[in-house]
């Protein structure tokens, strides 16, 4: 059986879920690996197969998405080339973590396409959500990568369609500690921004920046390069995780046992959306990275509780049915 593995390569948290999806497909064929998106920082240690430029939202340095050069940086006219030239129907089965080319290639030519994803849960009926509706949002989230059926993962399993989350087996592995830090990761934001934000609170902050090209101290903040291997251990032996709205993050600091804190990012409604489904776990939402909110960060630091979630380890189960469903016969 021959098997596509398509991974969204915008952010993190799609690749480091592949991660330990890719060695459960091997189990059952030939698997072709597909990323498109540019803005990961996370290897992936397997062979990629096809690698394109797909359609990545740009994170900016206040908070948000940087329109301008998102705009700057979309080339629609590759995208449509790309999913028109791909040999979808070569592939018995197509496996599809919110990644448009293969997933509009397989809506081209009226073949199934299977969400295995995070965002194939936001969308269920029972999933947190903002009171008000971002209908722009919600397109985005339904149309980017259109699937024809699909597993999703989320904080907590709300229907019969909806998985606790893909926890790595490296953090399964570790055993936590708390030599008294802050780890941080918020992509969205500028060095200058966190440093001035996060000196105001007397403890040690370890931040994972992705704008920063050298690691320096300044004051009680330490800034480091994006590493996987570097921001685990320290997630590891931290005393809380301060990050964004993201899933993947979250999901693996609450598995460990710490405090945990999220910013979503402005005008972002999936990380809207996944803010509210984290505070509903017990983790602290702090809108904005700003003085507003100061008494909030505080507040954390000072008396925030760590959040224990004991998530199973069902990735296994969840790939056999979707073989067992849906792979070409």
């Amino acid at each position: 059986m021959k098997i596509l593995f398509a991974i969204q390569g915008t952010g993190n948290g799609h690749v480091s879920r592949a991660r330990d999806v890719y060695p459960l497909l091997t189990q059952y064929g030939e698997v072709d690996v597909l990323i498109s998106g540019i803005q990961a920082d996370v290897d992936f240690p397997y062979p990629v197969k096809y690698k394109f430029w797909g359609m990545s939202f740009i994170f900016g340095k206040s908070g948000g998405v940087d329109i301008p050069q998102t705009l700057r940086k979309t080339r629609l006219r590759q995208l449509l080339k790309d999913i028109r030239n791909f040999p979808i129907d070569k592939y018995d089965l197509v496996i599809n973590d919110f990644e448009p080319v293969s997933s509009w290639a397989c809506k081209r030519k009226g073949l199934p396409c299977i969400s295995v994803s995070h965002q194939y849960a936001v969308m269920r009926p029972n999933a947190p959500r903002p009171k008000e509706r971002d209908l722009i949002g919600e397109l985005v989230l339904t149309r980017y990568a259109p699937v024809t059926a699909g597993y999703g993962f989320h904080f907590k399993a709300f229907d019969e369609s909806t998985y606790t989350p893909v926890i790595r087996r490296e953090i399964r592995a570790l055993t936590p500690t708390n030599e008294g830090h802050y780890t941080v990761y918020l992509p969205a934001y500028d060095d200058d921004t966190i440093v001035k934000h996060l000196s105001q609170f007397n403890v040690p902050w370890v931040v994972f920046s992705k704008h920063n090209k050298e690691p320096k101290t300044i004051g009680n903040v330490e800034l480091r390069k994006i590493n996987n291997d570097d921001f685990v251990k320290s997630m590891a032996s931290s005393a809380g995780v301060l990050c964004g709205g993201g899933f993947e993050g979250p999901a693996e600091a609450m598995y460990l046992g710490k405090k945990v804190a999220v910013i979503p990012m402005v005008g972002q409604y999936e990380q809207q959306c996944n803010a509210l489904g984290a505070e509903a776990m017990g983790a602290t939402l702090v809108k904005l990275l700003d003085a507003k909110y100061h008494p909030i960060i505080k507040d954390w630091v000072e008396n925030g509780k760590p959040v224990k979630v004991d998530y199973p380890d069902i990735t296994a189960d969840i790939i056999a049915d979707a073989v067992r469903k849906y792979a070409r016969k």
